[in-house]
């Protein structure tokens, strides 16, 4: 390539220094810039030839650029850049054409390629990985705590009816302080809130422990199960951070992991909970929930960078609620609860009744197992509106019932897994929607609400489906997740769309 100095001729005895042409601030259309001298190209003769063309002042030329063959100059407008190469204008993190890099948006404006593809590229994503392994240990509590308690006080107070007492009033009480604990880690942060709301509900199953242990009085039991009421909502902490991390886009594939996550700790925490206090001790199950908690809960919190931005001050007068924008989803959550509580009670008294009781946990395990690969399924693929997915599950609410005339413990387990595949979506979609109205700032609040709202549901409907049992039979009880998944689609139809 010639190099860029000033060239020297003598004219008689003097010697002259010709600097190189300024190159020109234009081309017009159909020029023909040269690189070089081309092939034939007569040179002029005098005392001092001219100098040859330079390379423009404003820069090298680009790496692709042949330097000796004449090349076409740009018609009027801006110049293109190589292929591959920022976009003028664009930022260091964006493609061509403005796109955001893979980096920067790890799952949005790529196509999906694969089933596993969509999850892979959420996963790139900075800390993804660290948040999500405390995620899911903190999580994994959540289906083992309510079946150790009773398995434990039943063991050593012989009552059923005291140990049920007692897991529901921590229900009741977690309803209440849930959307509390929620609202100050919005507001300070999650690191901040989660630490010591996490180890006082640590303290809590410690005090549950020592009371079962040395025969203390009942109602320490109520006290101690109450103060695990202040437990986080590790789901919506995670859900937050998916939300301020990713674009939106992004948003439905992440979604729908954290409800295959929420059916797989929900199958996984009942079985080891159960296998925990009665292969080791009747304590083992809470002291192994609370240690996984608040293991879970550290590793979570130290990922700081993954963390959203806390909310700061209250909102300001007139400022939205949660509970107002979420009022008419928090109907349809309420519903999707009572199909969760009464589709569970029927099975196990239907199972019962048939002779099979023994095999109700690996049928209800099969229903949680269709609802978290459905959801990493619904993930992988484009979204549906509300109203399609809770025809679907109106529609398959109806299998278990048809199954059940049957007593076909075959067609049973069928259904069920077919039930339960119709219910992942409709809670990512749901989930979506809470998202998407929740007021900014409260995200954290605003899931804890739908969480809290499902929680009432499954009360309602595990009360409701054990007075039908009684009273109607175990077939007849199969009518009532049905209803209640009808009573869901009546409700997400008549629900108003937000204004965009």
């Amino acid at each position: 390539m010639p190099q860029e100095t000033p060239l020297m001729a003598v004219t008689g005895t003097t010697l002259v220094l010709a600097a190189p042409a300024p190159p020109p601030t234009s081309a017009p259309p159909g020029t023909r810039t040269r690189t070089g001298t081309p092939p034939g190209t007569r040179t002029r003769t005098g005392t001092t030839p001219p100098p040859p063309p330079t390379a423009p002042a404003a820069g090298p030329a680009p790496a692709h650029a042949h330097t000796h063959a004449p090349a076409p100059a740009p018609a009027a407008g801006p110049a293109q850049a190589p292929a591959g190469a920022p976009a003028p204008g664009a930022s260091a993190h964006e493609g061509p054409a403005g796109r955001t890099d893979a980096a920067r948006d790890p799952v949005g404006t790529r196509a999906r390629t694969g089933f596993l593809g969509p999850y892979a590229r959420l996963f790139a994503v900075p800390g993804a990985r660290g948040f999500t392994a405390g995620n899911l240990l903190a999580r994994l509590p959540m289906g083992m705590f309510g079946i150790s308690a009773v398995m434990m006080i039943s063991g050593q107070r012989g009552s059923y009816a005291l140990a049920g007492a007692v897991t529901a009033t921590g229900m009741a009480a977690t309803a209440v302080v849930g959307p509390w604990t929620a609202r100050l880690v919005d507001r300070y942060g999650q690191a901040r809130i989660a630490v010591p709301a996490t180890v006082v509900a640590v303290l809590g199953s410690l005090s549950l422990v020592l009371c079962v242990r040395t025969q203390a009085p009942a109602w320490t039991l109520f006290a101690s199960y109450a103060a695990t009421a202040t437990t986080p909502n590790i789901g919506g902490m995670s859900r937050a951070r998916w939300t301020h991390l990713l674009p939106r886009s992004a948003h439905h594939t992440a979604m729908s992991f954290e409800q295959a996550a929420d059916e797989l700790c929900f199958m996984l925490g009942p079985v080891l909970a159960a296998f925990l206090c009665t292969a080791a001790f009747p304590e083992a199950g809470t002291l192994t929930g609370a240690a996984l908690l608040l293991t879970g809960m550290l590793v979570f919190t130290a990922h700081r960078a993954t963390e959203p931005p806390a909310g700061g001050a209250p909102r300001a007068a007139g400022g939205r609620s949660p509970l107002r924008a979420l009022l008419p989803l928090l109907g349809l959550f309420v519903a999707t609860g009572l199909v969760f509580g009464s589709m569970e009670v029927s099975s196990i008294a239907h199972l019962s009744a048939l002779g099979r009781g023994g095999t109700s946990g690996p049928v209800l395990a099969l229903q949680a197992a269709g609802s978290c690969a459905a959801g990493l399924l619904y993930g992988a693929r484009r979204p549906r509106s509300l109203r399609t997915c809770l025809v679907a599950l109106a529609g398959a609410m109806a299998l278990p019932w048809a199954a059940a005339a049957t007593g076909s413990l075959v067609a049973l387990a069928l259904a069920l897994l077919l039930a339960g595949m119709s219910t992942a979506p409709v809670m990512v979609t749901a989930m979506g929607l809470v998202q998407s109205r929740t007021p900014e700032g409260r995200l954290n609040e605003g899931m804890t609400l739908a969480v809290t709202a499902i929680l009432a549901g499954i009360a309602a409907g595990s009360a409701t489906a054990g007075l039908a049992v009684d009273h109607l039979g175990t077939g007849t009880a199969y009518l009532l997740p049905a209803a209640a998944a009808l009573a869901a689609l009546l409700i997400g139809t008549a629900a108003p769309r937000p204004g965009r």
